[in-house]
């Protein structure tokens, strides 16, 4: 399936938007979290962290989205400022689009069913696979490795 472009209201720590188009030829993985979320927290964001620490950034890039369904009032973009200081959470981290309808925009467009979900882009702008809750980091690396080495979308969970 082509991965639906992001739809992001404001960009952290990049000059500029990002267009999952302009990435085409690497491996995109994106981290949707919520700063509320234990799970992101614990697991979801470090995950993130290891993956961009590991890979050669012109081969994998790795992109966090902040996706709020819930405690609107709490997630504002001034918070997610200073989380992101924090956490020192470097990579490129988009506020996904609120919208009309409940959920955000970019969450609806690839059907997560919450937080932390992370999802791998292949070097096509094909998901290859997209994950909900805690991913080990065999497998995962297991995932963009073999991306890497095929240039070809494998199936994920």
């Amino acid at each position: 399936m082509q991965a639906p472009e992001l739809s992001i209201s404001k960009w952290f720590n990049t000059d500029k938007d990002i267009a999952l188009a302009d990435l085409r030829g690497r491996v995109v993985v994106i981290e949707a979290f919520q700063m509320l979320c234990p799970g992101c927290v614990i697991h979801g964001i470090p995950l993130a962290q290891t993956i961009r620490m590991t890979f050669p950034e012109d081969k994998v890039v790795v992109i966090g989205l902040h996706t709020v369904f819930e405690h609107h009032e709490a997630m504002t973009p001034v918070a997610l400022k200073a989380f992101l200081h924090e956490y020192r959470i470097t990579f490129p981290v988009g506020v996904d689009n609120q919208g009309s309808s409940p959920l955000p925009d970019t969450m609806t467009a690839y059907g997560m069913r919450g937080t932390p979900s992370l999802i791998v882009v292949d070097q096509r702008c094909q998901i290859a696979a997209h994950h909900f809750g805690q991913v080990s980091e065999m497998q995962i690396g297991a995932q963009i490795a073999t991306l890497l080495a095929t240039g070809q979308s494998k199936a994920g969970t």
